[in-house]
């Protein structure tokens, strides 16, 4: 299944990439499932973030991170990739590309561009509202640490 969700702030690329720190990270997990964050170590290829998934007293379980690739994009922008290695059930895939493209006013798009897969597709579809709920969470969360657009 892919997701992708787009929000424009107003800091470019290179500043909201320096801002993708692990405080950033604790502020954009939604409150369900809450998350404890047990590594965080950057957004760099070889780096590994590991979490661990809580509904109330109840573990969803652990899930691993290996961020696959960094880099640059045309325009000043950056992007870098997080492939799940140990993904909590059901999901069996996950591939999150973060891109920070260059806006034509300075400003920067951040793009979530998200596939996941689960064991059936009807539950991959089932998903869909759940995931994208989870990442327009997000959406104020950016703008409040990099500048919402007027207008």
């Amino acid at each position: 299944m892919h997701l992708l969700l787009r929000t424009t702030v107003v800091q470019p690329p290179a500043q909201v990439w320096a801002g993708f720190t692990r405080q950033l990270f604790l502020d954009l997990a939604p409150p369900l499932p809450q998350m404890r964050l047990h590594r965080f170590d950057g957004c760099r290829r070889g780096d590994v973030v590991e979490i661990e998934l809580h509904l109330g007293p109840l573990s969803l379980g652990h899930w691993t991170s290996l961020i696959t690739e960094h880099g640059e994009l045309p325009g000043d922008g950056r992007y870098f990739v997080d492939e799940g290695q140990q993904l909590p059930g059901p999901l069996r895939f996950w591939r999150h590309r973060h891109l920070l493209e260059a806006a034509p006013d300075g400003g920067c798009v951040i793009v979530e561009d998200l596939e996941y897969r689960t064991p059936l597709r009807l539950l991959d579809w089932l998903a869909y509202p759940l995931m994208w709920a989870q990442f327009a969470w997000r959406r104020p969360i950016y703008r409040r640490y990099f500048g919402q657009p007027r207008g």
